[in-house]
């Protein structure tokens, strides 16, 4: 289904080359949603971007476009304001008639994307033999939400997760565990992901130190490198033993993503040294192969280069990243492709971005794009870090979360005088429990860093997830309360009278607006922001007009809204990877 917006661009385009002529069809219409309801619903302000144009003051400009539009059908009143801001108040009879539309479809009315072209999200990238930190939380769940949104707008989505499987630190963990632990190399789960951290830091700390270790580590990057069968075991033992470790804190965050490590790439890094050759692109600094930039400078004001082949002939992380792009682009056959990584590696991936340009690995046609976030922060407003001063583990902060919220669900049943089932509850905490940290991340706009607290993520009132369930639950509610099937209700007349039903209304056909901006954006605080405010509107809705009590036809037609709004609720949640209670 068209959503509003489009309706109203369209209309005004329409008017425009009637009033105007064929010269005005392209236009942008400059319409937009109203952010004061006094303005009306909808607001065009094309008529104030005419007048050089059409050599027409803009309040007359309005009124040819306004005598010209063909919106009876769907609008109550259009009003000229100002010098010349064209103002929207819709119809309830046409707002009534597009909800029966949407009504009895699963998708909301919601289109898919035609043609479905390929994307790849690459999202989470965490390191062999180490575990995962507060660091991945953003890069996982951001990614993931951007997936699914562009999965259910109907692309051919491939989640693809770059993990850090190759180079120096194994030859670093390889060469210490010979020493300090060689049944680790020869069979599998000898040591668990702690040991293995635990190894991998002393690995590092002998590496920096001492340089017979570093030479003898340096050895086992070349015997891996050239396949040497042990080290090659040994390499393979630790990845397993790290993978399972990483697809615990996938199921529980029911994250679904597709393993192609640096690894992966390392058959196709000599072509790319060769490409870049061949277009001219390579120079020697310091006995290293490089590209030099435009626009990337050091301290004094010198180019910086992108090193892609070290001086001892091997290869750094861009040359990898220019094989993976130019294989996703000509094997993958993909079209978009969205890095999701922190802030702090903005200027690496503009670097390799200009180079594959430079280098024709990516045509015009071909969107790549990085989206970075900031840093996850503690409520004293410096990086998240244990009372130690460690980075704070992924799986420390996700168990946390889920105690914190059954305690609290604890709290409040025992205040409530309500007993419930082991079950129950332990259900419902792991729901809660992961559902605001996913939430909590997801509804700041992703740019920033941002302080996490429990307290605040974990409360049923205000822009939280909880607060989202609960709106949820209400709906249920209702539906239990008056055993009510919502799915008998189908074709039922929609009467829409009091304005918190026309508020609630509005609100719930902007979904397909917002699923568009983020999709476009690629921005899921609007999303968050769009249900939080749906949450709020539903809970006015429910608190100023009766909905069992009513009499018919209002009874039926509000029980519509509540059912709409649990679709669009459940969705909307399922989109950034919530899932939804019943009870709570």
């Amino acid at each position: 289904m068209q959503s509003l917006l489009e309706v109203f661009k369209q209309k005004v385009q329409e008017a425009l080359v009637t009033g105007f002529g064929a010269e005005l069809a392209n236009t942008d219409p400059l319409v937009t949603p109203s952010t004061n309801p006094k303005f009306g619903d909808y607001q065009s302000n094309v008529a104030l971007s005419l007048p050089k144009k059409l050599k027409q003051a803009p309040r007359k400009i309005a009124e040819t476009i306004v005598a010209n539009l063909n919106v009876a059908d769907i609008c109550e009143t259009v009003e000229i304001a100002g010098p010349g801001f064209i103002n929207f108040i819709l119809k309830p009879g046409y707002l009534a008639n597009l909800l029966s539309e949407i009504q009895g479809d699963v998708r909301l009315g919601i289109e898919r994307v035609q043609p479905a072209s390929k994307v790849v999200v690459d999202f989470s990238s965490p390191n062999i033999a180490k575990e995962m930190h507060v660091g991945h939380l953003r890069s996982t769940i951001i990614g993931d939400c951007i997936a699914r949104i562009l999965e259910f707008r109907g692309y051919d989505v491939l989640r693809l997760n770059h993990v850090g499987d190759w180079g120096t630190q194994f030859g670093m963990l390889i060469a210490y565990l010979r020493e300090a632990y060689p049944e680790a190399l020869t069979t599998a789960n000898a040591l668990d992901i702690g040991d293995l951290v635990s190894f991998y830091k002393k690995a590092k700390a002998r590496f920096d130190q001492d340089a017979e270790f570093k030479e003898t580590a340096r050895q086992e990057v070349v015997k891996l490198q050239a396949g040497a069968e042990d080290t090659r075991h040994a390499w393979q033992l630790l990845c397993d033993q790290s993978r399972r470790e990483f697809q615990v804190i996938y199921e529980i965050l029911d994250i679904k993503i597709t393993e192609r490590g640096e690894s992966f790439y390392n058959p196709f890094l000599p072509e790319i040294i060769n490409i870049l050759e061949t277009q001219n692109l390579l120079e020697e600094d310091a006995g290293a192969k490089c590209v030099f930039l435009e626009g990337f400078t050091n301290k004094d004001g010198d180019p910086l280069p992108l090193i892609v082949q070290k001086t001892d002939g091997g290869f750094n992380y861009a040359t990898t990243d220019l094989a993976a792009l130019k294989y996703r682009i000509e094997q993958d056959n993909a079209k978009r492709i969205i890095y999701v990584t922190d802030a702090g590696q903005a200027n690496h991936f503009a670097a390799v971005f200009q180079v594959a340009e430079k280098a024709g690995i990516f045509p015009d046609k071909i969107e790549v794009v990085h989206v970075p976030f900031g840093l996850v922060l503690g409520e004293d407003g410096k990086k998240l870090k244990t009372r130690s001063g460690e980075t704070v583990k992924l799986k420390d902060l996700l168990d946390e979360a889920v105690t914190e919220a059954t305690r609290d669900l604890k709290d409040r049943l025992e205040q409530d005088n309500r007993e419930e089932s082991i079950e129950f509850i332990n259900k419902v905490g792991q729901v809660i429990g992961i559902s605001a940290v996913k939430y909590a991340d997801l509804s700041q706009n992703r740019t920033t860093d941002y302080k996490f607290s429990y307290d605040k993520m974990l409360a049923l009132k205000g822009n939280t997830a909880p607060y989202l369930l609960y709106a949820y639950v209400r709906t249920q509610g209702i539906s239990r309360k008056g055993n009510i099937d919502f799915s008998h209700l189908q074709g039922a007349k929609i009467v829409l009278e009091e304005a918190a039903e026309l508020i609630l209304v509005k609100h719930l056909l902007k979904l397909g607006e917002v699923i568009q901006e983020v999709e476009r954006d690629l921005l899921p605080n609007r999303l968050c922001q769009y249900l939080f405010e749906l949450s709020q509107k539903f809970n006015q809705f429910f608190e100023n007009c009766p909905v069992l009590q009513a009499e018919e036809p209002q009874r039926t037609s509000r029980l519509i809204l509540a059912d709409l709004s649990a679709r669009t609720l459940k969705l909307g949640l399922s989109l950034l990877g919530i899932e939804v209670l019943e009870r709570m």
